[in-house]
């Protein structure tokens, strides 16, 4: 039986944060939405602004991630007609509700759309870890939301950020994805070592990079929160 469109609704990407995660974000929605011609994806607005700057330093008290640049993204969206949106950054997320709050319509936030895909891999009551930018966990985006919902949460100390994770990151936004595998797949190693069941990889680069090598050899369910956030997306356009 042939899926119903999806084209109806139209969803508004806040993206450029980085351009690649956006672009690769495009990509998985499209790869994952059930459809068997043009019409049946999903009707969707990328606005990719790469000039808002950096959010893991805005996060730490150490700049400001402009959220001018942000609501003027969310303004752009609203006027070209978006019904919902998505932000493919995890870190923006330490914005979010200043973001639902100029938006007006439902805004999907990447952790609980994380949660949902962490549930089938390790169900609460597991110990999980999470990886992310600094800025990421230091605004406790991940460990707050799943220690509620009933896991143990585990991070890379800041050793382990400041040698595997952060340089990872800035790898991939340098397009040289396959020198982060080695430092994301010992961070990765290092976790399942301490009791994760599964990672989270909550930034958008990292699954990039986990991708750029043999993931499939690493020791513990990922949960790609690009994917996830898809998924949570082509829910919401189904929902119609």
């Amino acid at each position: 039986m042939t899926e119903p469109s999806l084209s109806q609704r139209r969803l508004g990407v806040l993206g450029g944060m980085g351009p690649l995660a956006s672009a690769h974000f495009m990509t998985r929605l499209t790869l994952l939405t059930p459809a068997d011609c043009d019409q049946q994806h999903i009707n969707t607005v990328l606005w990719s602004d790469p000039r808002i700057p950096d959010r893991t330093k805005a996060g730490a008290g150490r700049g400001s991630p402009a959220p001018e640049l942000l609501l003027q993204g969310v303004r752009g969206l609203i006027a070209a007609g978006c019904d919902c949106l998505v932000m493919p950054c995890n870190t923006a997320h330490g914005w979010y509700s200043q973001i639902v709050a100029a938006a007006g319509v439902p805004v999907l936030h990447i952790a609980d759309a994380a949660a949902d895909q962490l549930r089938l891999a390790a169900p609460p009551g597991h110990t999980v870890g999470v990886m992310g930018t600094a800025g990421t966990l230091e605004m406790r985006l991940y460990q707050d939301r799943l220690t509620k919902a009933g896991w143990h949460v585990i991070v890379p100390d800041e050793a382990e950020m400041q040698r595997l994770v952060s340089p990872a990151i800035a790898l991939v936004k340098a397009n040289r994805v396959a020198e982060a595998y080695p430092l994301l797949a010992e961070m990765i190693i290092m976790l399942a070592g301490r009791g994760a069941a599964a990672v989270v990889l909550g930034c958008t680069e990292i699954p990039l990079g986990v991708q750029a090598g043999p993931y499939h050899d690493l020791p513990v369910p990922l949960v790609d929160t690009i994917d996830a956030l898809a998924l949570a997306a082509i829910a919401w356009a189904r929902a119609a």
